[in-house]
């Protein structure tokens, strides 16, 4: 039955999609090759959301070849594995609509390397070890390579170099600590893991530490936590708006590994390895929301404003976790839902605003009017707002959320200037960016370049997510306090992969 089959939908059905797309189609192969794109995106969101439904009540558990845990390959969704999937779905969609009228158009593989990327990142969701893990990074990250360079040019060439350099550097510490953690556990299940890291007491505890540091690190990079961003607001604001978009979701997949195998492998139960990196991360959180905030102020292009907005994001998340509660957790994910969507907007956005703009294109400074000048600026006041946190938007809910989480005085009294600090310093950069594109225009005729009403529509879609989270901030509440509470309460998860996994041919 289809159900059965649910968990490894997500990963089939972009793979698939992206075979076909490398098939010559004669005459017409990008129109075909958008048609099997649109379509593979619209049944994976599909998926994704009879999968949220399906883990509602228990955790699925995936064993491929009918191999046990943790002897085989599994895939597990829980509760935040669904939730991200489901957020991947929502936002690949969107995305690959705006780039159908088009862009797509400025490399010969788009549409199957958007498939691959989407593939590898489903992948990272859903994997139950580590080794497939990075066998997911290392397809995304492949796949990431290619798109940043869609288009060509030098300044993509350049960023793009850095961003493979770091990355190779990554993926070589991955293995390291793979292999650190593998010889002393003999397994590399993440359930299975947790068990055994638990009973490790002297020499053996250290050296897990040590692996499990080494981890830390890899995921900090690809979430581009400090010190290790540097890649990221070059490597995003260089590339086209609809790879900058999807990237919206890459560094959630940093954060994404650091909140599953922190808190179920170096969780409160870990024994000598307990809550490993959790201080480390507060303030390395924090000082990364300054220097993105900092970053935002002093930045000229609103291409690597938006940028830097994603910096704030993920300072914000991972100080966030690292206050340790499930209230904690819930706070974060709600803002990681808020953000990722409202940044693929933004980048979207700023794409349109650049192309209207002609030779200024997004550098902050006086230029032409755009042809749909109200249009974009209606559009870029809603996103501005939602992503400043100004009420009544998701933003604003979110960011409440999150200061409520702080508990201790001393959380409160560093967690809350800092955040507020970086949020006036937002209002600032985007007012300023705002006035100079759409207030302060070159007298003269309009700019006669327009976009296609789907593209405006794929932003409003994206912009819709910061209205749905504000109408439905109980529902989505809701359902982050339960992931929080199943990631706060790993032993379900221990149990129900080792002792209760069914298998699949």
């Amino acid at each position: 039955m289809l159900a059965d089959h649910l968990v490894i939908l997500p990963i089939l059905v972009p793979m698939l999609a992206a075979l076909l797309q490398l098939l010559p189609w004669g005459e017409r192969p990008q129109y075909y090759r958008r048609i099997i794109g649109l379509v593979s995106s619209s049944l994976t969101l599909l998926v994704a959301i009879l999968l949220l439904l399906a883990v509602h009540d228990e955790i699925q558990v995936y064993a491929l070849g009918s191999w046990q845990a943790p002897f085989g390959i599994v895939l597990v969704a829980d509760k935040l594995s669904a939730l991200m999937v489901l957020l991947t779905a929502v936002l690949a969609l969107p995305v690959l609509i705006y780039a159908c009228h088009g862009e797509d158009n400025l490399g010969s593989h788009f549409q199957a390397l958007f498939q691959f990327q989407v593939l590898g990142i489903m992948g990272a969701f859903l994997t139950g070890d580590l080794f497939n893990l990075f066998v997911f990074f290392e397809i995304l990250l492949i796949s990431s390579y290619a798109l940043l360079m869609h288009g060509g040019g030098k300044a993509k060439l350049r960023a793009t170099l850095h961003y493979v350099v770091l990355n190779l550097t990554g993926s070589a510490l991955f293995l390291i600590s793979l292999g650190v953690l593998y010889g002393i556990t003999g397994t590399l299940n993440m359930a299975d893991m947790a068990e055994k890291v638990a009973q490790l007491r002297g020499d053996e505890a250290a050296i897990v530490r040590a692996g499990g540091l080494l981890l830390f690190i890899v995921f900090a990079l690809k979430a581009a936590l400090l010190p290790m961003y540097f890649w990221l607001p070059q490597a995003y604001s260089n590339t086209t708006g609809t790879v900058a978009a999807l990237f919206a979701i890459m560094t959630k997949v940093g954060i994404y590994a650091i909140v599953r195998v922190f808190t179920m492998i170096f969780g409160a139960d870990a024994g000598e390895a307990a809550l490993l990196g959790y201080s480390w991360l507060w303030w390395l959180g924090l000082f990364t929301i300054l220097l993105g905030a900092l970053g935002v102020l002093g930045s000229r292009d609103i291409r690597l404003v938006v940028a830097y907005l994603v910096l704030i994001s993920v300072g914000t998340m991972l100080t966030t976790l690292s206050l340790g509660h499930s209230d904690a957790i819930s706070a974060l994910l709600f803002y990681l839902v808020h953000s990722t969507l409202i940044t693929g907007a933004l980048f979207l956005l700023v794409d349109m605003i650049a192309v209207q703009r002609g030779k200024t294109a997004s550098r902050i400074v006086k230029g032409r009017k755009m042809a749909q000048h109200n249009l974009l600026g209606a559009l870029f006041f809603i996103a501005a707002i939602a992503v400043i946190g100004i009420p009544p938007l998701s933003g604003f809910v979110s960011k409440l959320f999150i200061l409520e989480a702080a508990r201790t005085g001393a959380q409160v009294a560093w967690l809350w200037p800092i955040i507020l600090a970086a949020t006036f310093l937002m209002i600032i950069a985007l007012s300023r960016a705002g006035s100079r594109m759409f207030w302060h225009t070159l007298d003269g005729k309009p700019n006669d370049v327009t976009h296609p009403k789907w593209q405006h529509g794929a932003v409003a879609l994206l912009l819709l997510g910061a209205v749905g989270l504000t109408v439905f901030a109980q529902p989505m509440a809701s359902l982050t306090d339960g992931v929080a509470k199943q990631l706060t309460a790993p032993q379900h998860y221990i149990s129900t992969v080792l002792r209760n996994g069914g298998g699949n041919d």
